[in-house]
């Protein structure tokens, strides 16, 4: 069990036993009957998009806002290995997907944050945003005048976090490149850098180069494919993870932003179709259910409700609050307000594919490398020396800062076939049977855009991260095809998880293109002039599976279809392709709700996505404060729902 923090055992030994509701000066709670009655906003989850738009909507000193967090509030700050957070299963939501009919039927683990930061408060610390493309993609679904674009997002990128370029030395002898054009200095989320880089890792990053079309960007922040270094979400003084709790709130001393930890939302308040608060109950005690008889909290938000429950969590508080697909909340016996069809829909994360190399002779002029630290026992004595002396060395690299994020054509000869190949489907098909005609038009635009995207080099689908070690590293299909649901179970839909099907490999060209990133794969350890003296060789799937129909077995087998990057079930699309927000994350058909996470991604960036939710969270912040505080408001590209421009507050056309 990791220790509470300071704050919040003193809070906790402290606690009356009556309490007023007037505003207080104290900003955490650890009971509902601590608040006030009423915010200007209240938001629901203190994760990563949660607590970046709390702060920024507080920074005035006036503006109130409750932000309500299932998890506990503590400290979880080591940068060693980068998953430690992950170790404790409280910090931890534990979902079961259902059984994954394409996997053998497997049952795979959804894993998000349950501690006040969410998921940057656990994840893998690797700070990366994917290509321009990626972005640029999003507000094609909505006109060429969008403002979801590379060029759009790119300012927030830049506010989001605080780019502390690596130490001369590092720099230069692991020959890193980097770009601070591309960065901002002013966030109190940290991208940093560890103090040691194993030679390997070089090595491996320079071996890219023996195979023909590959590119060595020169920042992983400059919205092209290649091979290239990235920072960690680290603070270098400190040598601590940075993440939206230490960025913030740690340090946001105000008295107008609360926090309410422990607690469950069980519905968004509706007043008709208007958001007009939130209710919420004492989380239940980890692995016993909800508690019917709990005491409820009703909170009013006087301008918005903000949810910002992530990827998993966000349509199924919209769905118990009555705002979903008609079918499936009468499935739940839950009343209709509002008939959204794409709420749920669209679940996407990225697949981690389980094909294995090693490296036998890693060449001394490569050495030390991550294998010797643990194999080595003066090297070893020497990293753990220096750790305790200073923070400095191996110890200061959480899952390393170089990695593979290659376009399609350059890792598949047949990525023009490919690219014809998804076109031509009937798309529609490969959606759950009866999916509604608007969430299939959505999904029919999303495979044109990537039908593009696999015959051109400006969306990366290959990753494989480097860490400097004789075995390979982490293999991502970085846009699979596939689209899954997240939708209330029908027979407990208030107090259980959601039922979560990745439905993987519904899309027959996912293991297709995934077998080509087997096969490039194969070929950068075992036919790369670069490493044809490291001894390469192939543990899995094994050399004898050559064929699209072995590989697509063995992907049956192995393929977990997640990294932990739940996203799209909010999605950020035009109402008639199965949208749930509009331009400015507003829900289709409620006023005063906005959805800020990753579940408003319409489609998954080639890039793990801690760092994109920080920049749409920056962005959705300037829309909301230019609507309410500027006579002239932000203006929405010309798609499909126009945004009046209009003194005041916009309104969208209905």
């Amino acid at each position: 069990m990791a220790r509470l923090s300071s704050l919040f055992v003193a809070i906790l030994t402290l606690t009356p036993t009556a309490y007023s509701r007037h505003l207080r000066a104290s900003k955490v709670f650890l009971d509902g009957r601590q608040v006030q009655n009423e915010y200007d906003y209240v938001i629901i989850g203190g994760g990563t998009a949660g607590l970046t738009v709390a702060d920024r909507l507080t920074e005035d000193g006036k503006t109130t806002v409750l932000v309500i967090e299932y998890g506990v509030l503590t400290s979880l700050t080591t940068v060693a290995g980068g998953f430690s957070g992950m170790s404790d299963s409280q910090f931890m939501y534990d979902i079961r997907s259902v059984p994954q009919v394409n996997l053998r039927n497997r049952v795979i683990s959804v894993l998000a944050g349950k501690v006040v930061g969410g998921s940057s408060a656990v994840n893998a610390m690797m700070t990366i945003r994917g290509t321009a493309e990626d972005y640029d993609r999003w507000g094609a679904f909505f006109g060429k005048n969008s403002h979801w674009t590379w060029e759009g997002l790119l300012p927030y990128f830049k506010k989001a976090l605080n780019f502390v370029p690596p130490n001369a030395d590092i720099t230069r002898t692991a020959n890193i490149t980097y770009d601070t054009s591309f960065w901002g200095n002013t966030s109190g989320v940290y991208a940093g850098w560890p103090s040691y880089q194993f030679p390997a890792t070089t090595a491996q990053m320079e071996a890219f180069k023996g195979l023909p079309g590959v590119e060595i960007a020169s920042d992983s922040g400059s919205g092209v494919p290649g091979v290239y270094w990235y920072p960690t979400f680290m603070d270098p003084k400190t040598v601590l993870r940075s993440f939206a709790k230490t960025g913030h709130y740690d340090n946001v001393k105000r008295a107008n932003y609360h926090l309410v930890t422990q607690s469950k939302v069980t519905k968004i308040v509706l007043d008709g179709t208007t958001a007009t608060g939130v209710s919420f109950v004492p989380a239940p005690a980890r692995g016993q259910p909800g508690n019917t008889a709990a005491p409820v909290t009703t909170v009013t938000a006087r301008k918005e409700v903000i949810l910002a429950a992530g990827g998993v969590h966000s349509p199924q508080v919209l769905q118990v609050s009555g705002i979903g697909p008609k079918k499936v909340l009468s499935s739940a016996g839950i009343d209709t307000i509002v008939d959204l069809p794409g709420v749920g829909q669209n679940f996407q994360d990225h697949g981690m594919i389980s094909a294995s190399f090693q490296f036998a002779r890693i060449p001394q002029s490569a050495r030390p490398s991550s294998d010797d630290l643990r194999t080595n026992r003066t090297l070893s004595t020497w990293s753990s020396q220096i750790w305790a002396a200073n923070r400095t060395g191996p110890n200061s690299i959480a899952t390393g800062n170089s990695a593979a994020w290659l376009s399609f054509p350059v890792i598949s000869p047949r990525s023009a076939k490919l690219s014809a190949d998804l076109a031509a489907q009937n798309h529609a098909a490969y959606l759950p049977t009866g999916s509604d005609p608007t969430v299939a038009a959505g999904y029919r635009a999303q495979m044109l855009s990537y039908a593009s995207a696999l015959s051109n080099n400006n969306t990366a689908f290959y990753n494989l991260v480097l860490q400097g070690g004789s075995a390979s590293g982490l293999l991502v299909d970085l846009h699979p095809l596939s689209r899954g649901t997240v939708n209330v179970n029908p027979a407990n839909p208030h107090n259980t998880e959601p039922q979560v099907d990745y439905r993987a490999l519904a899309n027959p060209l996912d293991a297709t293109i995934m077998g080509d990133i087997v096969r490039f794969t194969r070929k950068y350890y075992l036919d790369n002039p670069k490493t044809k003296d490291w001894g390469g060789r192939e543990v899995s799937p094994g050399a004898s599976v050559t064929t699209d129909e072995q590989l697509a077995t063995f992907l049956s087998s192995s393929l977990s279809p997640s990294v932990y990057h739940p996203a799209g079930t909010c999605a950020m699309m035009p109402l008639e392709l199965g949208g749930v927000v509009d331009e400015e994350l507003k829900v289709y058909g409620v006023k005063n709700l906005r959805v800020v996470d990753a579940s408003v991604i319409p489609t998954l960036p080639g890039a793990n996505t801690c760092q994109t939710v920080y920049a749409v969270a920056e962005k959705v912040c300037v829309i909301q404060t230019k609507m309410v505080n500027s006579r002239l408001t932000f203006i929405t590209g010309g798609g499909p729902h126009p945004i009046w421009r209009t003194k005041g507050l916009s309104k969208r056309r209905q």
